[in-house]
């Protein structure tokens, strides 16, 4: 399809939540219209949770212990799957086939892969992140700090420091 085009969202100092309703807007409309966008988020462990740091870990900790080991509910630790997760949330992907068909354009990474870190590639441009682009609130937490709390091996974002 010639039509189709692959957004690029930088996480980077973006509200979580903000950043997921954006990217499941763009997919389910492209589902609905019949067109193979695609959503790339980079950064994933950038992102940012609003709200006081120890509430917030409080209730990610409360979702992560809800689950079995072996028989689930699954909630992720990584925080690429967590943001992943968060537009999974937003989508009708288990009512409808535009739902699964937007799940199936999206991908979420830790850091930035090379051939996105400079120039775009063909066919390949950056999101509009302009609408919900908001300066840092008073009180927040980073998706990697969440992630790290959980017990996620955070040398894969840190670059080995810990």
């Amino acid at each position: 399809m010639a039509d189709a085009t692959t957004y690029v969202f930088d996480a980077d100092g973006l509200i979580m939540g903000r950043l997921a309703s954006a990217s499941a807007d763009i997919l389910l409309k492209a589902a609905r219209e019949g067109r193979d966008d695609k959503v790339i988020i980079v950064n994933a462990e950038r992102a940012v949770v609003s709200g006081r740091p120890r509430s917030v870990l409080n209730i990610y900790h409360k979702k992560y212990e809800l689950n079995h080991a072996r028989k689930g509910p699954f909630y992720p630790r990584m925080p690429d799957m967590i943001l992943k997760r968060a537009v999974r949330g937003m989508l009708p992907y288990q009512k409808k086939s535009s739902g699964r068909r937007a799940l199936r354009n999206l991908r979420v990474e830790i850091g930035c892969p090379n051939h996105l870190s400079g120039d775009l590639p063909e066919g390949h441009e950056h999101g509009d992140d302009s609408k919900f682009r908001r300066a840092l609130p008073d009180r927040f937490i980073l998706l990697g700090d969440i992630s790290a709390d959980l017990g996620a091996p955070a040398h894969r974002w840190n670059g080995g420091d810990q």
